[in-house]
Order: C-alpha cells, then sequence, then structure tokens
C-alpha cells in the first residue's frame, strides 16, 4: 500500500472513530451539552462546513506558492489542508449556528475526547505517509529521528503531538470536576493545542515566512489564543492547582 493510501485509510478511521466517540461522549461525559437530536444535526453542520473551509484557507495561508501554483487553475487549490484550520473553522461554524438556531448552552465538552482520539488516529496516518505528508519535522541528531524517506534524520513532530494529546487528555479529564464553566474542558483543549502546535512548527519546516519568520500555522495558533485570552489564566489555574475561581457567563 503507498504512502498516499495509508494516510487514506487512517484519515478515513480517525472521521469513523472520532464519530462514534462523540455518540459515546455526549451521553457519558457530557451529557448536558445538547438538549436535543436538532441541536446535534445543527452543530454538526456547522463544526462540518466550518472546518472543511477552515481547513482549506489555512492551507493557502501556511503555503501559498504551492497553493496558487499555476493559478487559476484550481487544482493546486484543492490540495492540502491542516488540522489548527479545521479546528478553528469548526470553532467558528459552530458559534454561527448556534447564533442562528438560538442554542445558548456550551457544547465544546462533548468534542473533546472524540477530537483526541481523531486527531490521534490521523497523524499515525501522517506518520505512515512520510515525505509525501509534509507533517515532518527538521533534521535532528536525536537518538530518536527517523527516516522519512530522503535519508535524513527528522524530527517525528506526528508522534510528538499524538504524545502531546494523549497527555493533554489525560490532565483534563483527571480536572474536569474542577472546571466550572460549561465548556472549559473543551477550551483547555484548544488552548493547550494551539500552544503545542505555536511551539512545535519551529521545529518543522516553513514552507513561507511571513514577519517574525512566523509561518502562516503560526499566526492562526496566535490568532486561535488571542481569542481565548480571557479564558487562559482561569483554565491554567484548574490544570495547575485544581481549582477554578469564579466566572461571569459572557
Amino acid at each position: 500500500m503507498t504512502p498516499v493510501a495509508l494516510h487514506t485509510v487512517f484519515e478515513t478511521l480517525a472521521y469513523a472513530a472520532g464519530f462514534r466517540t462523540f455518540l459515546w461522549t455526549r451521553q457519558r461525559l457530557a451529557p448536558s451539552a445538547f438538549n436535543d437530536k436538532d441541536e446535534v444535526a445543527w452543530i454538526a453542520v456547522g463544526a462540518i462546513v466550518g472546518a472543511a473551509l477552515g481547513a482549506k484557507l489555512s492551507y493557502w495561508l501556511d503555503d501559498p506558492l504551492t497553493a496558487f501554483q499555476n493559478f487559476p487553475d484550481w487544482r493546486h487549490l484543492l490540495q492540502g489542508k491542516s488540522i489548527i484550520g479545521a479546528l478553528l473553522g469548526g470553532l467558528l461554524g459552530v458559534e454561527l449556528c448556534k447564533r442562528i438556531t438560538g442554542i445558548g448552552q456550551s457544547t465544546g465538552d462533548a468534542f473533546v475526547l472524540p477530537l483526541t482520539v481523531g486527531m490521534c488516529i490521523g497523524r499515525i496516518g501522517c506518520y505512515l505517509a512520510g515525505l509525501d505528508d509534509h507533517t515532518y519535522g527538521i533534521p535532528t541528531s536525536l537518538p530518536w529521528g527517523v527516516d522519512f524517506g530522503d535519508g535524513i534524520m527528522r524530527h517525528p513532530t506526528q508522534l510528538y503531538e499524538i504524545l502531546f494529546l494523549l497527555v493533554q487528555y489525560a490532565c483534563i479529564h483527571a480536572r474536569r470536576n474542577a472546571f466550572a464553566q460549561p465548556g472549559d474542558r473543551f477550551r483547555a483543549f484548544m488552548i493547550g493545542y494551539l500552544g503545542f502546535r505555536l511551539l512545535v512548527e519551529f521545529i518543522k519546516p516553513v514552507f513561507y515566512a511571513y514577519p517574525g519568520h512566523l509561518s502562516g500555522l503560526q499566526l492562526l495558533c496566535v490568532a486561535g489564543l488571542l481569542y481565548y485570552h480571557r479564558d487562559i489564566p482561569r483554565i491554567a489555574n484548574v490544570l495547575l492547582k485544581g481549582s477554578s475561581s469564579a466566572w461571569v457567563p459572557r
């Protein structure tokens, strides 16, 4: 099986496992996230459409030279995607649908475990895809460096991400009863992951450098962290100390 085929198989498994985990999570770990099936449907529409658009737009931002190569030939525009854009796009899509339909309660907590499971499985596919996936790290002399096919030992950043996601979920789950505000488990997931990606991108190839030598994906991480800037102190307090200060609904 070719690397591209392996990646496709694991990406399909990631979607399937994430969906099945969501069905279980919304009943067991986040039963108050949805009031009825109609809300699930609306949130699903917002998440899917937003994630699809965000994943594509983030690829255009991160590697515009490749994405717009031979423009207006649209085929390059349809290649590539990023989980960072998918997460932020999905977030915006869900919030927009909630405003349209009048859904007031937070729904994010139901997605923490499904996202963790799906992203871990997806990163296995990225790892097996090797150089074709463009998710590998820069060269390293560390003993766990991996040769992805070009004879150069590189940081296996896909494996770093899997390890981070598992540790992050363990921390969030262990502190789940300390989060005072509905949706804080999802906020903790997003803040942690965006912070991780902001840092790990420094040991990955930069396909197009913006001011400050930041990649497009790092700029998206900064934008996402700014969106959550008021929540970061409260979330950090829970994860580090196991307690949450009083909160004011917004």
